[in-house]
């Protein structure tokens, strides 16, 4: 594949994965990783390292994709700063912690995993269960310890954390505007330490392609930076024509095919 058709198709990936996330209201890496996982299967990218070098990508695209969305967060004062504070070391360790976890396991085993928590999503989703607001504690040890269970998630399986981390300030008393901007605020760091950490370990390995650095793949990186904030748009408006049962039961499904791709 040359390279202006692999830029081409990393601008069409960055665009369905903004129009998909704007429409869906759920960030990058649920999206992203298994479209990348097809893109490197087009260019020839050795299976080994396929997936890890989609889930370092992924990360790296939520550094400056979740930047914009956690600014805009901070500045209307959604961000609950003192929870955010008190879970950072932890999201820090943990999210260094899941990239060495990752680069431990095979390519097989990681994608197995990454399907297996993607149905768990959509079944999530499908069934439509919130958390119970206010019944979980919010003091420091217990903020720390979830900061380093939804980094050690997040950097594992290349997502930006609102999976994890919106249940879980919703269930210690935050109003869903509070945990919505507080996870965004969260997934910085996540993204950052583990896009980093996934460029060290991934460093010298002789399977990668060219245009990677370490686990991520700047060609890829830049093509989705690029396209999918302003698409991003696109399916916010898409979204407010679809009813939110259809929007979620839609994406469920979606959710499980792909974790289904991943576990057949």
């Amino acid at each position: 594949m040359s390279l202006v058709l692999t830029l081409a198709a990393y601008l069409l990936l960055g665009a369905v994965a903004g129009t998909m996330a704007g429409l869906y209201g759920v960030g990058g890496g649920l999206i992203i990783v298994p479209s990348l996982i097809a893109a490197f299967g087009w260019q020839g990218v050795a299976p080994e390292v396929a997936m890890h070098l989609a889930v370092g990508t992924s990360l790296a695209t939520i550094v400056v994709t979740g930047s914009s969305s956690a600014w805009g967060h901070y500045r209307r004062g959604s961000i609950r700063r003192d929870w955010f504070l008190a879970m950072l070391p932890g999201l820090v360790l943990g999210a260094i912690a899941g990239v060495f976890v990752a680069g431990s396991l095979s390519g097989g085993l990681l994608g197995t995993l990454f399907g297996l928590f993607v149905i768990l999503v959509a079944l999530k989703m499908a069934l439509g269960r919130g958390p119970r607001p206010g019944g979980a504690q919010s003091g420091p040890a217990a903020m720390g310890l979830a900061g380093v269970v939804v980094g050690g998630v997040s950097a594992l399986f290349g997502i930006g954390g609102g999976t994890l981390s919106v249940p879980w300030l919703s269930r210690c008393g935050a109003t869903m505007t509070q945990a919505v901007g507080t996870s965004s605020a969260c997934g910085l760091p996540i993204a950052l330490f583990g896009a980093a950490t996934f460029m060290v370990v991934g460093w010298g390995n002789p399977l990668l392609p060219s245009g990677a650095v370490g686990f991520v793949m700047l060609p890829a990186f830049l093509g989705i930076v690029l396209a999918s904030v302003p698409f991003a748009r696109l399916g916010v408006l898409l979204a407010h024509r679809l009813s939110a049962r259809a929007l979620r039961l839609s994406f469920a499904a979606l959710l499980a095919v792909v974790g289904l791709k991943f576990l057949l």
